[in-house]
C-alpha cells in the first residue's frame, strides 16, 4: 500500500513539474504545442501548461549588439573606405522572431550584418570622401537604421541603433591623401616662409633707411657744431691776434720751429735771411 502510494506521489509530482514554468525578467517565451505556437510574448513569472502536449522556448528579451567585421565599400568617386559599424537589437515580436528566424541568434545577426552591408554600400556609393569624412557619418546612420529597421519588421526584431565607429581610408587613398596633406603643408610653410621674408626685408630696409637718416642729422648737427667751433677759434685767434700782433707771430714761429726741429736728424735747407728765420737773425730787437 505504502508503495503504491509513493508511486503516485511521484507521479503527481512528475505530472506536476510539467505543468509549471517559469521565465525570468530579461526573457520572453512561446508556448508551442505539436511545434505551432498557441501563446506567444510570455510574460516574466510562473506559468503552467499542458504536461508532454506543450513544451516552451524561452529567448533572450534583452539588447542585442551585432559588431561586423570591417568592410570595404566604395565612394562615389570610385574611391574604398573601411568601415567598421556594429548594430544594437532586440526581439520585438517573440512570434515572428521564432517562425522567420526559428529563434536562432546567429542566424538574426547574419541577415542584420546583410541588411547593414546593402545600407551602407548604398549611402556611401552616393557620397564622397570629403562629405563621409568631414561629419555626414551620423545622418548615414540615422539612414541606415530606419532602412534596416523597416526590412526587419517582418523578423520580429527591433533595431535599437546603427552605429559607424571608424571609417579608414584604403591603404593607396591613404598615402595618396598623406602626400597631398605633406604637399599642402609645404605650400602653406613657403608662403609663411615668403612672407616672413618680405616682411624682413621691408623691416631691414626700414632700418637701413632710419640709420640713414639718423647718421645724416648726426653728421650735419656735428658739421654745424664744428663751424661753430671753426667760427670761435677763429675769433678767439684774431682777438688774441689784434692785442699783440707781434708776439703772436713770434709765438706761431716758435711753434713752427718746434715741429720742424723734433728730431736731431731732421735736416731742414732753408735759406737763413728767409722769413721763416727772421726771429733767429732779429732776436735781438725782440722785446
Amino acid at each position: 500500500m505504502k508503495s503504491i502510494f509513493s508511486i503516485l506521489i511521484a507521479v503527481v509530482l512528475f505530472v506536476g513539474s510539467g505543468s509549471v514554468y517559469t521565465v525570468n525578467q530579461w526573457e520572453t517565451a512561446v508556448v508551442l504545442r505539436l511545434g505551432e505556437i498557441v501563446k506567444s510574448d510570455v510574460q516574466p513569472g510562473l506559468h503552467f501548461k499542458l504536461p508532454f502536449v506543450n513544451n516552451v522556448r524561452h529567448f533572450d528579451a534583452r539588447l542585442q549588439t551585432f559588431d561586423s567585421e570591417p568592410e570595404r565599400f566604395l565612394t562615389s568617386e570610385k574611391k574604398n573606405l573601411i568601415v567598421d559599424s556594429f548594430v544594437r537589437w532586440r526581439v520585438k515580436d517573440v512570434a515572428k522572431f521564432y517562425t522567420t528566424m526559428n529563434g536562432d541568434y546567429r542566424l538574426a545577426n547574419m541577415r542584420l550584418g546583410q541588411i547593414v552591408k546593402d545600407g551602407l554600400r548604398a549611402e556611401f556609393g552616393n557620397r564622397t570622401v570629403r562629405e563621409v569624412i568631414s561629419g555626414e557619418r551620423v545622418q548615414i546612420a540615422r539612414a541606415i537604421k530606419a532602412t534596416t529597421d523597416r526590412a526587419t519588421d517582418d523578423f520580429g526584431i527591433e533595431v535599437e541603433d546603427v552605429r559607424i565607429k571608424r571609417i579608414d581610408l584604403a591603404q593607396d587613398i591613404s598615402e595618396s591623401v598623406y602626400r597631398r596633406m605633406e604637399a599642402e603643408r609645404n605650400r602653406v610653410a613657403k608662403d609663411l616662409r615668403s612672407k616672413g621674408a618680405e616682411a624682413a626685408e621691408r623691416i631691414r630696409a626700414d632700418a637701413d633707411r632710419q640709420r640713414s637718416v639718423i647718421l645724416a642729422e648726426a653728421y650735419s648737427q656735428a658739421e654745424i657744431i664744428r663751424g661753430e667751433g671753426d667760427a670761435k677759434a677763429a675769433e678767439v685767434y684774431a682777438k688774441a691776434y689784434n692785442q699783440n700782433p707781434e708776439f703772436y707771430s713770434f709765438y706761431h714761429s716758435l711753434n713752427a720751429y718746434q715741429k720742424s726741429f723734433k728730431d736731431k736728424s731732421d735736416v731742414l735747407v732753408v735759406d737763413p735771411k728767409s722769413d721763416f728765420f727772421k726771429y733767429f737773425n732779429d732776436r735781438g730787437q725782440v722785446q
